[in-house]
């Protein structure tokens, strides 16, 4: 496992995901996209729900991220955010999982530190891989014992709004690079190959690239508002 997951570094991981109520919503789709990306020179994949991953793996073999997004009442944490959806993921078998590790309470008003301990005597064997927002969250994600520190949640918590990834030449990313002992990985509106090529020269373990190569909505949209712009 340490050595598939090894292959990572220094490559790119491009997230294949679909949500609820978007054309390519379907765990057929995303194992094809999957396939795209390992044919366009992806390294690795991540990948939301256990039906997504499963398809996924018999279409490539790769290094899979799993996360299940998923929205409770009481919390604004969506990314794995119960054990319900770490055993979902542990009967997909991803290679890592990732979670969000903001400061925000979980469902049930459970707290990352507990949550922590519970996945890992649960799962002690599942890298897992820390979904940040700032600094302070990767630090800590750090000294709890994450395998991997991710910037996936930069600017989508009210605690890092108005924060971005490539903010002041990756300003938070070379931060948190300098506090932190595991593994980071970047992810997060790196939408270029200038902008994933300059994340893994600052250090990144690897760099995920989602929306800019798997979400045609939304690379349609840009285009399409750039010639609204030229036309005003």
């Amino acid at each position: 496992m340490k050595e598939r997951i090894g292959k990572l570094k220094g490559k790119l991981i491009v997230s294949c995901q679909a949500l609820p109520g978007e054309p390519l919503h379907s765990p057929y789709i995303m194992g094809r996209m999957a396939l795209a990306a390992k044919l366009g020179g992806a390294a690795g994949i991540r990948a939301n729900t256990a039906p997504d991953i499963t398809e996924i793996k018999t279409m490539v073999d790769l290094p899979v991220i799993g996360i299940v997004k998923r929205n409770y009442p009481d919390s604004v944490v969506h990314i794995t955010p119960t054990m319900t959806e770490l055993a979902e993921l542990a009967q997909a078998r991803p290679d890592i999982i990732a979670l969000e590790a903001t400061g925000d309470l979980r469902p049930g008003g459970v707290g990352l530190e507990a949550f922590y301990r519970q996945v890992r005597d649960t799962y002690p064997s599942i890298p897992l891989m820390a979904d940040c927002s700032t600094v302070e969250e990767a630090v800590r994600a750090d000294e709890l014992g994450f395998d991997f520190i991710g910037t996936t949640m930069v600017g989508y918590t009210v605690q890092s709004r108005g924060d971005c990834i490539e903010k002041d030449d990756f300003r938070i990313l070379r931060t948190i690079l300098e506090r932190v002992g595991h593994p980071v990985i970047a992810e997060g509106n790196i939408n270029t190959p200038e902008k994933a090529r300059r994340v893994i020269d600052l250090g990144a373990f690897c760099v995920v690239v989602g929306s800019a190569i798997t979400r045609p909505h939304l690379i349609t949209k840009s285009f399409a508002g750039a010639l609204e712009r030229v036309g005003t």
